[in-house]
């Protein structure tokens, strides 16, 4: 990387403030490597933040909707009646009483089903969008607006309860607004660790810094079931109250870019030992065009070897993992575990588990790729993995807590690790593919297809659950295992291509070392 007296810095970038005071206080500038341990430490809050408050209403879902809970024993092999449920379980307070209306009806099930579909509808379609605009607006203040915007209707949402509104409609569009803002979040955090991160270990580091997800879910879990008795409105206002203080903190903390900031990597590395015959580390964003570089367009970023399989893998993927998401805690009460039916409370705090097993996910799926420099080998055997692990956890789950609590952190670790993997390390690789020639501003337009395309699944699937569970939660299951088993069947070629390279190079063993071989991902 080039000095960066040599290249100015990019117009729509600006030193944040706080960086400002602190080198203002220490006179002195922060160096390379602390920037980026400030990226990551506020882009793992932005997210985390961003997904607890996403993950409430999947807690608040059997308050609002509780007399549906003879869904749970009609359709279930290990069904029991009404009488046999504990005494306890039918004089808990209003929480699990009369609900509220317009979710406690006949109908309920399904229209929170059309909640979560609108929101993730929304979020999709501003996807696409939000990474258009964050290749060419400034991402600390383009991600700060998603922040606090986000927080504004988490709250509206929640303050429903105090206002005593009943109307679908106010639900549905404070929803839709929420998911427009939502849509802010990941193509910019991406973006900007793009631009701080280069490939080594890319899919390690993100992998481990992938786990604000599951931090955000679990965080978000725990602080909505531990408000739901004071009011379910709490479990809103209070994450997004959280979301908007975190939004302040990308203001004033967050840098975009090492150009922003004046951050020279040289001055970092100048004097660090290399290994004899170790290759220089690529930069992620290669500075030396950054003035040059025009952004890619939507069409375009489409035609990138590996963005249309990735892409349409994780459509399936998300639809697991976020059939999950929103629907867990809610299946998880109305379904007896060792003759047991748990409260809501108890519920969304054992729901946690499968984000626990998503962090180990992201982790492993991660590390091996980075060891087998092979992305869509390990995705589609994770995936493949998910399967059975989905049939376990319904045919099993049920006998006892013990066998639920490991089947959920199993399947959590099989549905998430592939779910991290493509959203970050092959986005990333993706982002800067050989065949953009150095073009740095792709980075998060390309973030943005593959998830937004994602989240289009994420959509469909609590949408199709709220109707199909209606019927039997064995079917939602079976939708599950067929989603998992499409995701890994899409990334044949990729992983067809990346087996032809490893057998190429064990056959020339015997020739010269290579340092690293590039991923099929970069080559097909």
């Amino acid at each position: 990387m080039g000095s960066l007296t040599e290249t100015a810095p990019e117009e729509n970038y600006s030193k944040p403030p706080g960086i400002k005071f602190v080198e203002y206080i220490k006179r002195s500038t922060i160096s390379f490597k602390t920037h980026q341990a400030i990226v990551l430490i506020v882009t793992f809050l932005a997210y985390t933040s961003y997904h607890a408050a996403r993950k409430t209403t999947s807690v608040v879902k059997s308050s609002l909707d509780p007399q549906s809970s003879d869904l749970g024993l009609k359709f279930a092999p290990w069904r029991m009646t009404y009488l046999e449920v504990p005494e306890e379980r039918k004089t808990l307070s209003w929480v699990l009483g009369d609900g509220w209306a317009p979710f406690n009806g006949s109908d309920g099930t399904s229209l929170l089903g059309e909640l979560d579909v609108a929101f993730l509808a929304v979020y999709a379609m501003g996807m696409y969008f939000s990474g258009h605009l964050g290749d060419r607006l400034d991402l600390r203040i383009f991600l700060t607006v998603g922040m606090i915007g986000t927080g504004v209707f988490t709250s509206l949402f929640g303050i429903g309860y105090w206002g005593n509104i009943h109307s679908f409609y106010y639900f549905l569009i404070v929803q839709m607004v929420a998911g427009l803002f939502q849509s802010t979040g990941w193509p910019s955090v991406v973006a900007v660790v793009g631009n701080w991160f280069g490939k080594k270990k890319r899919g390690l580091i993100m992998g481990i810094w992938n786990a604000h997800t599951s931090v955000g879910n679990i965080t978000g879990s725990l602080l909505a079931s531990a408000l739901l008795s004071h009011g379910w409105g709490w479990s809103f206002v209070v994450p997004g109250l959280l979301i908007a203080f975190v939004g302040l903190v990308v203001f004033f903390f967050l840098p975009v870019c090492p150009e922003a900031v004046g951050a020279d990597k040289d001055e970092d590395e100048l004097h660090s030992p290399r290994k004899i015959g170790e290759a220089q580390e690529e930069p992620l964003l290669p500075s030396e065009k950054e003035g040059k570089d025009k952004p890619v367009g939507f069409i375009e970023a489409w035609k990138i070897p590996g963005v249309a399989p990735f892409a349409l893998c994780l459509f399936f993927a998300k639809l697991v993992a976020y059939t999950f998401l929103y629907w867990l805690p809610f299946y998880i009460s109305h379904t007896a575990i060792d003759g047991k039916y748990l409260s809501s409370e108890a519920a969304g705090n054992l729901s946690t588990l499968f984000d626990v097993g998503g962090v180990v996910g992201g982790i492993l799926a991660g590390h091996i790729s980075d060891r087998l420099n092979a992305r869509a080998i390990t995705a589609a055997s994770f995936m493949y993995c998910a399967i059975p692990a989905l049939f376990f956890y319904r045919s099993y789950g049920h006998l006892s807590l013990t066998l639920n609590i490991a089947f959920m952190f199993i399947t959590g670790m099989f549905v998430n690790g592939p779910y991290a993997l493509i959203t970050t390390a092959v986005s990333a690789d993706l982002g800067t593919h050989s065949s953009l020639q150095g073009n740095s501003r792709a980075l998060a337009t390309v973030t943005a297809i593959i998830d937004g395309t994602g989240s289009v699944g994420a959509a469909i699937g609590p949408l199709l659950t709220g109707y199909i569970s209606a019927k039997s939660w064995s079917l939602v299951f079976t939708m599950l295992m067929v989603a998992a088993l499409i995701a890994g069947l899409l990334l044949t070629r990729l992983v067809v291509s990346e087996v032809a390279v490893k057998i190429e190079e064990s056959r020339s063993q015997g020739g010269s070392p290579r340092t690293r071989s590039s991923s099929p991902v970069d080559e097909v």
